[in-house]
C-alpha cells in the first residue's frame, strides 16, 4: 500500500532520538539499575487539588463537547497569567485558543501560518519535534546555529544572514530546550526588530517559562510592534507537572485564534470540558507544590554542578531555566551518541546525545532533572567513570 508523502516528511532524526530512551525502559523493565535522565517528564504528581477538580467536575457530568476555542473561563485565566509573566498587557480572552498540548499547539499554528515552500528559521540546538511539525505543513527548516563557546546565546547577525525572499517566521525557544539558557531582552529586541523587517511571524515556545532559576522571563508580544506577529505556545505540562493530561494553548492575534478554532474544529473538536476545569483550578488556585517544584529543580541543578564541579573530563553547562542540562564529554574521544551508548550499556544511565537536537550539540550530552538529588549525584558519578574510562581508552 501506499502512503502520503506527509508520511515523509514527520519522519527521521527527531524521531530516532527517542530510540535510547526505549532502550533504559526495557532494560529498567527488567529489573536493571537504570537510572533514566533521557525525557523531561516530571518525577512529581500533578497536585492534588488539580487532580480532585478534574474528579469533581467528571462526577458532575463533564464529559460531553466543550467550546472548541477553549472554555471562556480558562481562557480569560490563560490571558490574565500571560499579561502577568511578561506577556503583552492586551491580552484578553479571544487571542487565546485551547490545544492538546503544546506541541499541538505549534503544530497547528505551522499549519496556520505557512505554505509550501516557505522557510523557517530555527535556532540549534532545537527540541527533536520542531522539524516534523514545521515539514509537515511543507515549510523547510532554516538551522543556525547557537554555539558552545557563545554559552549557546543566540548571535542576531547569523540570523539576519539567514533570511531570503522565502523566510515566512522565526521559531525561538526560552527557556530553551535543551541548553536551559534565557533570552536576554537584548537578544529579544534584536529579534523582534528582524522580524519587523521582515514582516515575519514569530512563534515563540514557551513551556518552560515558570521554571527559570537565574534571570526573568520576557515574552516578545510585549515588544513594540509584535503583538500582531507573534504566536506564543505553552501549557501547563512542565510547570504544573501535567504533561499526561495534554493541555496547552496559543495566545496569538485574533485572526490566527481564529483560523486555530476552525482547525481544531475538524482535528480536534475541542479538549475535554474535565480537563479545562482542572485547569482552571491549577491557573485560577496555584498549588503552594508548584513553588517546591521550583525549588527543587534548582536544588538539582545545583547538586549536577557540585558533583562534577572538579571532574576534569566532563563539565556541566549551568543552565538558566528548565529541567535539562547539557553536559561537556568532548574530552573522552567519543562522539555524544557513541558515549551515550556506553553509559547506558556499562553504567546504567541514559541521556540523550547532544546531536539529536542538532550539530551545533555535538560533543554534549544532555541529562534532565527528573530524579531527586541523591539519583542524580549517583548518575553523576556513573557518568563522570565513564568518561573517565572512554578518555584512558582515547589517549593509550
Amino acid at each position: 500500500m501506499q502512503y502520503s508523502r506527509l508520511t515523509q516528511r514527520i519522519a527521521g532524526e527527531g524521531a530516532a532520538a527517542w530510540d535510547i530512551h526505549y532502550r533504559a525502559l526495557a532494560r529498567q523493565a527488567e529489573g536493571d539499575d537504570v537510572i533514566i535522565l533521557s525525557v523531561g517528564d516530571p518525577d512529581f504528581a500533578t497536585p492534588t487539588p488539580i487532580v480532585d477538580s478534574a474528579v469533581d467536575s467528571l462526577r458532575a457530568g463533564a464529559t460531553h463537547y466543550a467550546d472548541v476555542q477553549g472554555k471562556a473561563r480558562l481562557r480569560e485565566l490563560i490571558a490574565r497569567r500571560h499579561r502577568q509573566t511578561g506577556g503583552a498587557p492586551e491580552t484578553r480572552a479571544d487571542n487565546v485558543a485551547v490545544m492538546a498540548g503544546a506541541q499541538c499547539g505549534l503544530y497547528a499554528v505551522a499549519q496556520c501560518v505557512l505554505d509550501p515552500g516557505d522557510e523557517v528559521i530555527v535556532p540549534e540546538p532545537m527540541y527533536v519535534t520542531y522539524e516534523a511539525a514545521l515539514q509537515a505543513a511543507g515549510a523547510t527548516l532554516v538551522r543556525v546555529p547557537l554555539r558552545a563557546a557563545n554559552d549557546f546565546q543566540p548571535d542576531p547577525a547569523e540570523f539576519a544572514a539567514a533570511v531570503t525572499p522565502r523566510t515566512r517566521a522565526l521559531l525561538l525557544n526560552s527557556p530553551h530546550n535543551p541548553t536551559g539558557q534565557v533570552l536576554s531582552r537584548d537578544h529579544w529586541e534584536a529579534l523582534a526588530a528582524l522580524c519587523r523587517e521582515h514582516d515575519l511571524w514569530l512563534l515563540s515556545d514557551e513551556v518552560y517559562a515558570e521554571l527559570i532559576h537565574d534571570g526573568e522571563h520576557l515574552s516578545p508580544d510585549s515588544l513594540a510592534g509584535m503583538r500582531e506577529r507573534t504566536a506564543i505556545v505553552n501549557s501547563l505540562s512542565k510547570s504544573h507537572a501535567m504533561t499526561g493530561w495534554r493541555l496547552g494553548w496559543v495566545i496569538g492575534p485574533g485572526p490566527l485564534i481564529q483560523h486555530l478554532t476552525h482547525l481544531a474544529l475538524c482535528m480536534l473538536y475541542g479538549s475535554p470540558d474535565f480537563i479545562q476545569d482542572a485547569a482552571c483550578e491549577a491557573l485560577a488556585h496555584p498549588p503552594a507544590a508548584l513553588d517546591e517544584m521550583r525549588r527543587t529543580y534548582r536544588t538539582r541543578r545545583d547538586s549536577v554542578l557540585e558533583a562534577l564541579a572538579d571532574d576534569d573530563t566532563v563539565e556541566a553547562l549551568r543552565p538558566a531555566a528548565g529541567m535539562f542540562m547539557m553536559v561537556d564529554i568532548r574530552r573522552t574521544g567519543l562522539s555524544a551518541q557513541a558515549f551515550a551508548d556506553r553509559l547506558l550499556d556499562t553504567h546504567g544511565v541514559s541521556v540523550l546525545a547532544g546531536d539529536a537536537f542538532g550539530p551545533s550539540a555535538s560533543g554534549f550530552v544532555r541529562l534532565s532533572l527528573t530524579v531527586d538529588a541523591d539519583r542524580l549525584r549517583e548518575a553523576c558519578q556513573r557518568l563522570a567513570r565513564c568518561a573517565a574510562e572512554c578518555r584512558t581508552t582515547a589517549e593509550a
